[in-house]
């Protein structure tokens, strides 16, 4: 690994972030371990498409670019999952592109190009990159991160971690000086530049907390959430904005909305619905309800905090509305349903369901809900990239966190919940997982610990220490299907970074390293 981390340095140097205005700069991979060659590029086969029937996804925000291309999370609803297909296995390649920063949130533009906001431990710059080569076109750089991240660098997703894509393809992103930036693609539309078309200054509101996760609710009003727990609403037209501070209560992931013009968010507390109240030009959050929920006495390794590691996930069912996240309870933690209406003030779920094992189970991660099933990860084990020492010795490859993903299956109808499967041995560290109703699949960035891998001489001691894969589960019965190999060590480490559909089909995964990109092979 040390081999890995030296030649990354150096490589990176290489690939200056280019000006806004600079022509085109070709990709450069992502360095390879020697080791890698001893892996087995491929495990599985193949399986043809089973879309998921019936299944229903958030209306199209008015103010968001499409479903599937606006946000982390897919959608307004925040479900993680949607109609675009994934690879099905045919022989996929693997490509990749270097930086010095994480490239986790990719959204696309009208064209298919990529709109990816990326993190390093200082830097932090929007990129607009060709899907098929992931060449840069275009790179806006964004306020530094503050010398504060430096303490937890892996965990503080604040200052362009979370951003989405308007109706208009401009980028909106809260940044680390306390302003939400809007920035647009002007000049020649082949080549782009990108430039700041408005600012919305809310640093009096939020302090010294960065602001965590923006997004627009029905109305066109641009919400916006901070780690220390302030929740505030900026009117686009005025800039006007206005924020009240959950007492006692921090924030450690986005927000959801809906077209009854809810905004939901998830303490360490508690889970809100808020509305903008007060008029159009100053609106002023206001609760609507407040749901508490057991979250635990402990930060459990595979968190970012205490409390639920989920963004709240929205459903839509028979005229009813629904919210998912889960708890931090102990022994075990809970997959929760909600009823999510505005006058749905009752603070008992509609049903909980114990997921993973006694002690030895949480998630940092938004849950994916697909047709009438809710798919949660465990990333109960993983502490940061910095966990799997580079002894150079594979067998004490330790494990990065305990495995396990289940399905539940929700009857929204008469208000009940029962697992459907649980798959106890793909290990998911961090990833945003994704499911695609075209394919059938589900999505994960697995890592799986020593003598759990395949190797080409059939001796997993020989393998490298540090192996990275994108892995396909069948959705019906969380079996693997196939699993494509992307690369070993830190630079192929996602670190809570999400897999995200393109149009084409192709996955693509924010690393340490940059990006890499998954596609089958016509």
């Amino acid at each position: 690994m040390r081999r890995i981390l030296a030649t990354v340095a150096v490589a990176a140097l290489a690939v200056a972030s280019p000006a806004a205005s600079a022509p085109t700069v070709p990709a450069v991979p992502i360095p390879q371990d020697p080791g890698a060659s001893s892996v087995v590029p491929f495990l599985g086969s193949p399986q043809p498409a089973h879309p998921v029937a019936g299944a229903r996804f958030a209306p199209r925000h008015p103010h968001m670019a499409r479903n599937d291309r606006s946000n982390l999370h897919d959608d307004a609803y925040q479900s993680d999952a949607g109609w675009t297909p994934g690879p099905l296995g045919h022989d996929p390649s693997v490509t990749s592109t270097l930086f010095t920063q994480e490239c986790a949130s990719v959204t696309f533009d009208a064209r298919g190009r990529l709109l990816t906001v990326c993190v390093g431990l200082a830097t932090v710059d929007l990129r607009l990159l060709d899907p098929d080569t992931l060449d840069v076109i275009a790179d806006y750089p964004l306020p530094p991160r503050p010398a504060s991240s430096a303490e937890h660098p892996f965990t503080a997703f604040g200052g362009g971690g979370y951003f989405y894509l308007d109706d208009r393809d401009r980028v909106v992103v809260p940044t680390s000086d306390g302003t939400i930036d809007v920035i647009e693609e002007t000049g020649d539309p082949d080549s782009p530049t990108l430039a700041l078309a408005k600012q919305y200054d809310v640093s009096a509101q939020v302090g010294d907390s960065l602001i965590l996760s923006a997004l627009p609710d029905w109305a066109g009003r641009i919400w916006y959430v901070t780690g220390s727990g302030v929740v505030g609403v900026v009117d686009p037209d005025s800039g006007a904005t206005r924020a009240r501070k959950l007492p006692g209560e921090t924030i450690g992931n986005s927000i959801a909305v809906d077209e009854t013009g809810g905004v939901f968010v998830v303490s360490d507390k508690a889970l809100y619905r808020f509305e903008a109240r007060d008029g159009s030009t100053r609106p002023t959050p206001y609760v609507t309800w407040r749901k508490p929920y057991d979250a635990g006495h402990r930060q459990k390794p595979g968190q970012s905090q205490v409390g639920s590691g989920t963004t709240p996930t929205l459903v839509r069912r028979d005229g009813h509305r629904f919210v998912a996240i889960t708890d931090n309870a102990d022994p075990r933690m809970h997959v929760l349903v909600f009823r999510a209406g505005p006058r749905d003030t009752g603070t008992q779920p509609v049903c909980s369901v114990p997921v993973f094992p006694r002690h030895r189970g949480d998630t940092d991660n938004s849950l994916i809900a697909i047709g009438g099933a809710i798919v949660v990860e465990n990333n109960y084990g993983y502490t940061g990239p910095e966990q799997n020492p580079p002894s150079g010795d594979p067998a004490r490859n330790t494990p990065t966190t305990v495995p396990g993903l289940a399905r539940i299956d929700v009857d929204y109808a008469h208000g009940t919940c029962r697992k459907r499967w649980t798959n106890d041995e793909v290990r998911v560290p961090s990833s945003v997982s994704k499911a695609s109703a075209a394919t059938g699949l589900v999505y994960v960035y697995e890592h799986p610990a020593a003598g759990e891998v395949q190797y080409v001489d059939g001796e997993p001691a020989a393998g490298p220490e540090d192996p990275w894969y994108l892995t396909a589960l069948d959705l019906r019965t969380g079996r693997r299907v196939w699993s494509r190999f992307t690369g070993v060590g830190l630079g192929y480490n996602n670190n809570y970074a999400p897999i995200t559909l393109g149009p084409d089909g192709t996955a693509y995964v924010g690393v340490l390293g940059g990006l890499v990109a998954v596609r089958d092979t016509p």
